[in-house]
């Protein structure tokens, strides 16, 4: 497929003494830059999957194409040295301050200290750590979240084109979860790397995805756009593990720029939302301040014109309605 980073080609994966097998002929590509989340409750085969990728698993049957060649056929440690990987809990290695945490794969390459040095700044800077500050200091010196961010920076070290993430924010608190997950989005649209996340949480497979792939019992059940599940899922499981009958989910996936009313005379008074905020944002506002439209504008400030409360009340009442989202340029 083209611009396939990783295609998976009915990939099996059988434990000795399981009862049935971990990963069942699943067969599904990602797209190079995409980020594609692995959803599904526990044990039903997203982390073994996951696994299979960096060969931390050995495959039963099919086989894995990473950028083309076939990954049985590399060798392992050059394969995980090319292959990003950041786990839930982190693993830093405790007695290495965080500067030379980030610069275990780049001194496996055998960069010169300049290079690591350098290397090691920018990433400490992309996570939002200055590298005055935490470069010398320990693990056990860092919150969880700091320690998540280091441990996302030491997977981006040797700039990888692919990321494997296993449950990264799962043992953090919600507060912290979400500015890592914004953390996480803004470095995604800064970098374009081929993200596989696996988390159990839908809220954060919606908000981060830009497809996800539902497993249940080994199988692939669906993989698609956050959206399209919600308005299309394949069966009864899906409808249930997405809440897809959630409205309010539903127009957080939508933006406002998708029912956009050009201006047309006057445009409402109040600060504007934003043409790539969603739907459900919207939709608070207009509740909150009793309006019946409001302004939109552009990321310079420009007034586009409006959204109504008509507007998303129609698309909310109508699940498959047609709508033209706004390209954007990453």
């Amino acid at each position: 497929m083209p611009n396939a980073a990783i295609v998976f080609e009915n990939v099996r994966k059988e434990f000795p003494g399981a009862a049935r097998p971990a990963v069942v002929d699943a067969s599904f590509a990602v797209q190079q830059g995409h980020l594609v989340v692995l959803l599904g409750p526990s044990g039903c085969g997203k982390t073994t999957l996951l696994k299979l990728v960096n060969r931390l698993y050995e495959l039963t049957s099919g086989r894995i194409l990473i950028e083309g060649a076939d990954a049985r056929t590399v060798p392992v440690a050059d394969l995980r040295r090319r292959i990003g990987y950041v786990i839930q809990n982190v693993g830093l290695f405790p007695h290495m301050r965080v500067g030379r945490n980030i610069a275990v794969v780049p001194h496996l390459l055998g960069w010169d200290e300049a290079r690591i040095a350098r290397r090691v700044d920018e990433l400490l800077e992309l996570v939002g750590l200055p590298p005055a500050e935490y470069r010398e200091r320990f693990p056990a010196q860092l919150s969880g979240g700091q320690q998540q961010r280091v441990g996302l920076a030491r997977a981006l070290a040797a700039d990888p084109a692919i990321m494997l993430m296993d449950e990264p924010f799962a043992a953090i608190d919600n507060i912290t979860r979400t500015r890592l997950q914004d953390e996480l989005l803004r470095i995604q649209h800064t970098v374009r790397k081929t993200v596989l996340f696996v988390t159990h949480d839908v809220e954060e497979a919606l908000r981060l995805a830009d497809e996800i792939v539902v497993m249940r019992d080994g199988l692939v059940v669906q993989y698609d756009t956050p959206l399209n599940l919600l308005t299309h899922p394949a069966d009864a499981f899906v409808t249930r593990l997405l809440g897809a009958d959630d409205v309010l989910r539903r127009l957080s996936l939508i933006p406002v720029g998708a029912v956009l009313e050009p201006a047309a005379g006057s445009i409402p008074s109040g600060p504007p939302l934003a043409s790539s905020d969603s739907l459900r944002v919207a939709l608070n506002r207009l509740l909150a301040e009793e309006r019946d439209a409001l302004p939109v504008a552009d990321d310079t400030g420009a007034l586009l014109g409006r959204v109504t409360l008509t507007a998303v009340r129609r698309l909310a009442r109508q699940p498959d309605a047609e709508y033209q989202v706004p390209s954007v340029e990453c």
